[in-house]
């Protein structure tokens, strides 16, 4: 969630909205309307996007939220009669707060009763088509809140019964810093024919099979012209990185890799060789520190038959395995001092010697390098040799941790959801919309590794065609929402954690002063709620409001005290 976003006042429109569980139906006043799942709708969006193509998928969900525009102005219009019209305009961006949609913040509301001037500057806030269009879409070439632009119009027109039109100015679909929006009267815009065009019907069917066969030969081109398979990230720290990559790619310059742990150094070393003229030949990759001190010589450069005790016959090492191709030095600050003035007579002379020869072997290798120190640092402590840094810094690529493309992160869930469903031959539906956020949210220090040990457990975890729960990700968390809407028994929302009915705050007061032990107290709920189940975990995790998952963990962690 934005940390920006304003505090927005819905107490004047959560009266209209009743839920009726005897007819499964929800009211907005006399409107029936109908919570929707945002991932539903990103993947039709998606569908449509790429069966239409942008100029008609942008029109389409303008009208979509045109449509639902006119019909919220008409309700302000007719129920707020008596309310001054800057707080019945108001009524609009609360309604759309309390659907979810986005978060509502007017800079600039110039508007009068009957005719006369009309301005308006909005910013929003947590906008769920942003969110759609990093999920599914991908960064888009303009501002991609559509349907909310859709809304303000049809609002803004219905209210004021005469022709209103807004359009997005800045996205962070597309790189903007917010997404910031204006209306003004359709007159009043030099575009406002086109503008118009974009609310009017227009027929698909008879252009769809024409749009379909362009989009499929758009998509063979693009996978055709693919350098860097298998490289997720569309963020702007990553993409510069990339470009790194890319400019170094004709070159033989060395190259030195920075960023924490599990950021994903190995998969840029890669793309290094892949983008380069030896994309043929060998790649080999050598974490350095997972080879003991006294073998990492023979390791990397070869040994000789007899060179020490146990080398029984002579061996090529990785550097000679590598040969014409390209070799990553992972951790390369763990080499020891021989190990490091061997490297650096290799990238000197492009020549060495294995471990108990005397023979000089000609070798051509590029060399990448990657560490999560600062090797300048290790330079003044004297554990690393100054001029072999300087050789190896003389091309560093900063890759930026997951912290700081956060944007990247539901593209990340993707691949590693296709991944682990393949891989454990389960079908789950993804993330939920809450566990989305929480994923975005955290602050990531094991980066793209950590994340992906996440998804895995989560997989694990969920239920076979069900959607991957907060719980099933991170088992131990018990964050909540911090304001629960529950229903009270007139079916309206009421802001409240416990039932209606029960004293809150004299049910804590007693617990915590009678010895109360949180810990006693899960155990006796969660036997409780077995015992009432009949041992039927599904059911005895919904009396308590848990995931199956949640519960079974909380279970486990009883019986193995």
């Amino acid at each position: 969630m934005d940390s920006n976003a304003p505090k927005l006042d819905l107490s004047q429109v959560t009266p209209h909205i009743v839920f009726s569980s005897e007819q499964g139906k929800v009211w907005l006043n006399e409107q029936r309307v109908m919570l929707f799942s945002q991932a539903a709708l990103g993947k039709f969006r998606k569908e449509v996007y790429d069966t239409i193509g942008q100029d008609r998928c942008k029109a389409f969900f303008l009208r979509l939220g045109y449509q639902l525009g006119i019909l919220d102005g008409e309700l302000a219009r007719s129920s707020g009669a008596e309310m001054p019209i800057k707080d019945r305009f108001n009524l609009g961006p609360e309604l759309h707060a309390l659907r979810g949609m986005v978060l509502p913040e007017l800079q600039r509301l110039v508007v009068s009763e009957k005719g006369g001037e009309f301005i308006c500057e909005v910013v929003w806030f947590n906008s769920y088509e942003v969110e759609i269009c990093a999920n599914e879409m991908g960064p888009m070439d303009e501002p991609g809140c559509w349907n909310l632009t859709g809304y303000a119009s049809g609002y803004s027109s219905a209210l004021l019964q005469r022709e209103i039109f807004f359009q997005e100015l800045e996205c962070h679909s597309c790189g903007g810093d917010r997404c910031f929006a204006v209306g003004k009267p359709a007159a009043e815009w030099d575009n406002h024919e086109q503008l118009k065009r974009y609310y009017k019907p227009d027929p698909l069917l008879e252009e769809l099979s024409k749009l379909q066969t362009t989009v499929e030969a758009l998509k063979e081109s693009l996978n055709e012209g693919d350098k860097l398979p298998n490289i997720v990230g569309s963020s702007k720290p990553f993409k510069h990185a990339l470009e790194m990559v890319t400019k170094a790619s004709d070159s033989k310059v060395s190259v030195l890799l920075l960023g924490e742990t599990g950021v994903g150094k190995e998969v840029l070393a890669r793309a290094v060789h892949i983008t380069s003229d030896r994309a043929d030949k060998p790649f080999i990759a050598v974490n350095c520190a997972a080879i003991p001190p006294d073998l990492i010589e023979s390791e990397l450069f070869g040994v000789e038959k007899g060179a020490y005790t146990g080398a029984n016959q002579s061996r090529m090492g990785r550097f000679e395995r590598a040969d014409k191709g390209t070799i990553m030095l992972d951790e390369v600050i763990e080499l020891t001092p021989r190990a490091q003035a061997t490297l650096l007579r290799v990238l000197q002379e492009s020549e060495f010697e294995r471990v108990g020869d005397n023979k000089v072997r000609k070798i051509d290798v590029r060399v990448v390098a990657a560490t999560n120190e600062d090797l300048s640092v290790a330079v003044q402590q004297g554990r690393f040799r100054a001029d072999l840094y300087y050789r190896l810094s003389a091309y560093p690529i900063n890759i930026p941790p997951l912290r700081e493309r956060k944007e990247d992160i539901p593209l990340f869930v993707a691949h590693f959801l296709e991944k682990y469903r393949a891989l454990y031959n389960k079908n789950v539906l993804g993330i939920s919309d809450r566990g989305m956020e929480m994923l975005c949210g955290y602050g990531w220090p094991g980066n793209i590794r950590e994340l992906e040990n996440v998804v895995e457990r989560a997989v694990i975890l969920a239920d076979i065609n069900g959607v991957i729960s907060v719980e099933s990700m991170f088992p131990e968390s018990a964050l909540r929402p911090s304001e629960a809407k529950v229903l009270d028994s007139s079916g309206r929302l009421q802001n409240q954690i416990f039932p209606e009915g029960i004293d809150a705050d004299g049910l804590v007061e007693s617990l915590l002063s009678s010895g109360f032990e949180l810990e006693k107290f899960e155990e006796t709920m969660l036997t409780s709620a077995l015992q009432k189940t009949q041992g039927n975990i599904s059911k005895a995790a919904r009396l308590v409001g848990l995931s199956r998952p949640a519960f079974a963990y909380r279970l486990k962690k009883m019986t193995v005290k």
